[in-house]
């Protein structure tokens, strides 16, 4: 990776644990890995895998039993919970599998949401929602609610709040789980559109088939990074464990 890139998720021998009583229950166990600034990354892996962990740590929701993690050079460690509430609504957009919207609320309020508790210098935001509703192609349905939107249109609209912000990452937590598959390729085609114009994404997912969209894919299981590849390289790499699944199968 070339020195001038900049780092904007520094994950180091990060480690978390929850407990059911007085039993420690290790998730995380020596997590480590950089995300660069114009990345798009998928962290992959099954249920139970510490997936869902790890994408609450990256969000600034929770911090490492031990170890660091760094968002946009401030160690969220360090930080006080105003602070970290802070960090998380200024340089993190957030975008879910259930979309989040707020029911009583317009397409244009729903984008405008993250402003009213957080704002940065010189965006004119009331402008800026427009904008946002407009490259990701509603603004035709900017006074609309969610009832009045399909699913695709939903997303696309959390998709423009996450980014009223001007957020250093984007976080996708299975941003394409509630969709059909043809709304799942437009939803991923503007994932694609917004990193080629310069936005840094990490998306969370179960789906090996998302993930070869994106261009490095970090796989987590049992909570330790077992690969951490390009895309190319991840498609040979199924690829031969579904020869060796099907070998195995045919073998007496």
């Amino acid at each position: 990776m070339p020195d001038s890139k900049k780092v904007v998720v520094d994950v180091h021998d990060v480690y978390k644990s929850y407990y059911l009583g007085e039993e420690e229950v290790p998730i995380l166990k020596g997590v480590h890995f950089q995300v660069f600034e114009g990345d798009f990354v998928s962290i992959v892996g099954p249920s139970g895998s510490g997936k869902s962990t790890l994408m609450n740590l990256l969000g600034c929701l929770d911090r490492p039993t031990s170890g660091t993690i760094s968002v946009n050079g401030q160690d969220i460690n360090l930080l006080d919970d105003n602070e970290l509430a802070h960090l998380r609504g200024m340089e993190i957009g957030f975008i879910f599998q259930q979309f989040n919207l707020i029911p009583r609320l317009t397409a244009y309020e729903n984008v405008m949401l993250p402003s009213y508790a957080s704002k940065k210098e010189g965006i004119n935001y009331p402008e800026k929602a427009k904008e946002l509703l407009k490259m990701v192609g509603l603004e035709a349905r900017m006074k609309h609610k969610p009832s009045e939107l399909s699913g695709g249109q939903s997303q696309r609209v959390a998709i423009a709040r996450a980014l009223i912000n001007n957020p250093a990452i984007l976080l996708a937590d299975e941003p394409t789980g509630n969709l059909d598959s043809k709304t799942s390729k437009e939803v991923m085609d503007y994932f694609r559109e917004l990193n080629q114009n310069g936005a840094t994404i990490i998306m969370i997912t179960h789906n090996n088939e998302l993930a070869v969209q994106t261009d490095r894919v970090i796989t987590i299981r049992d909570g330790q990074i077992t690969l951490d590849i390009p895309a190319a390289e991840f498609v040979l790499h199924m690829n031969q464990e579904q020869l060796a699944t099907m070998e195995n199968l045919v073998t007496p």
